[in-house]
Formats: C-alpha cells, sequence, structure tokens
C-alpha cells in the first residue's frame, strides 16, 4: 500500500509540459540572450499555468497590462485554491 496515494508514480505530465519549451527551442534555434531565453520561458510557463486553469493567456496579459476586458484574479491564488 502507497503511503501517498495521491502522488503519481510517473512524472508524464511534468515532461509533458517541458516539451512545449524544447519543441520552441529547436524550432526557433534558441534565443541570443539570457534576458530573451527567460522572457520566453517565463512567458510559456504563464501560457501552460493560464491552460491548465482555464484561463484564456490573451485576457490574462490585457488584464495586467491595464487593458480593459476581463478581470483576471492573480494566477497565486487560483493554483492555490485548485490544489
Amino acid at each position: 500500500m502507497l503511503e501517498y496515494p495521491d502522488i503519481p508514480l510517473h512524472t508524464k505530465p511534468s515532461e509533458k509540459d517541458l516539451r512545449t519549451f524544447v519543441t520552441k527551442r529547436k524550432i526557433s534555434g534558441g534565443t541570443i540572450s539570457s534576458d530573451g531565453r527567460i522572457a520566453c520561458d517565463t512567458m510559456l510557463g504563464l501560457m501552460k499555468t493560464c491552460k491548465k486553469l482555464g484561463l484564456s493567456f490573451y485576457q490574462y496579459i490585457g488584464d495586467r497590462l491595464g487593458i480593459d476586458g476581463h478581470v483576471v484574479p492573480p494566477l497565486a491564488g487560483l493554483v492555490a485554491a485548485k490544489a
């Protein structure tokens, strides 16, 4: 019997999440600077998180940039509520 049955026995979801980053890097040839890599990784991470939470990435970015439209609560609260 498992002590923690809610923990998956494999790492497929985390490997699947990284696949987007690797594919993007291979297609584009990477970034020129470390700042570019950080920016790209941040945007892809936000996109994945929004998708998992059922949010529109574009509405999230629009709300953070102050563009009129939907009000999106902070992701930290949404992730904590989902967990």
